[in-house]
């Protein structure tokens, strides 16, 4: 019979905690996707970065800074470019995250109502107060204590 009931404590509380555990699991997931994106954003910015601090040691006469001029708008070009993608990577993993939060609390919500409806289900077996036959006597209506004060001490309230 102990068994039974502890069986039965355990599994509510694991039915409880479920949602929580699957509501952590599903944000660690994201920031882990974020992080690792990020981190290859960065290092993909600075090797950019790396790249044109080289190529400007390079620079030996006017040719080599015209040709250093022409390439730093051309990197300046693929950064932007580079940024606009990361941006929209970026958008398009919060879009999804939201999309597995709804779902998740929407499979919550019908856990829930299911739960709700199996425990109600015991408790509609159970006959509500109003359901019980009505006694032959009814109670008396309850006065006040001004009206009941008045008959006590002689009428009057003054």
């Amino acid at each position: 019979m102990q068994d039974k009931t502890f069986d039965a404590i355990n599994e509510q509380t694991r039915q409880f905690f479920e949602p929580m555990r699957k509501l952590n699991s599903l944000m660690l997931q994201n920031m882990e996707r974020v992080s690792e994106y990020q981190m290859e954003s960065l290092k993909r910015y600075s090797q950019m970065g790396t790249e044109r601090l080289r190529d400007a040691t390079e620079i030996t006469d006017a040719d080599s800074l015209r040709d250093f001029g022409t390439r730093q708008a051309e990197m300046m070009n693929e950064l932007s470019q580079q940024m606009l993608e990361d941006a929209r990577t970026l958008g398009e993993m919060s879009l999804k995250f939201k999309a597995e939060l709804e779902q998740l609390y929407t499979e919550s919500g019908q856990a829930f109502a299911e739960q709700a409806g199996q425990a109600a289900k015991p408790a509609a077996t159970a006959k509500p107060e109003a359901e019980k036959p009505a006694t032959a006597e009814k109670p008396a209506p309850a006065k006040s204590t001004s009206q009941a004060a008045r008959k006590h001490s002689g009428g009057s309230a003054s």
